[in-house]
């Protein structure tokens, strides 16, 4: 049995107590030019789905509390929750950065714009005796 946590509201339970969605940030082609979609990039999205072995995100449902979605990532071969986050949100960048195959793909715009941020220098504090 999976034990899962839902990072809205922080209601853990095991998977019956939640409602498992597939594959997370799956991009509906015809937000960007509905005009002109093809019928093999609609079908893609409607039916094609990655279920690599491994490191996966996820999509799933707090059927027991808040009732909001989120996503996972989860190991599929261990079962191992690796962490949760808000649906809007990515997960964390050390988990974009272990990821493989599509994943690695997906993620690597963010993780480019992450490497982009300058870290803000901050001022050695002199303490005064």
């Amino acid at each position: 049995m999976l034990l899962i946590r839902c990072p809205v509201c922080g209601v853990k339970g095991e998977e019956g107590d939640f409602h498992a969605g597939g594959q997370a940030h799956v991009r509906r082609p015809a937000t960007s030019d509905p005009v002109n979609i093809t019928d093999e990039q609609h079908r893609d999205y409607l039916f094609l789905r990655h279920n690599p072995k491994g490191l996966h995100f996820e999509r799933w449902r707090c059927d027991r509390g808040c009732g909001k979605w989120f996503h996972a990532a989860r190991d599929t071969v261990t079962l191992d929750f690796k962490a949760y986050y808000k649906i809007d949100e990515l997960p964390p960048v050390e988990l974009m950065r272990q990821a493989t195959g599509y994943w690695a793909e997906h993620f690597a715009p963010h993780l480019k714009a992450t490497k982009a941020k300058k870290p803000v220098a901050k001022r050695n504090a002199r303490v005064r005796s």
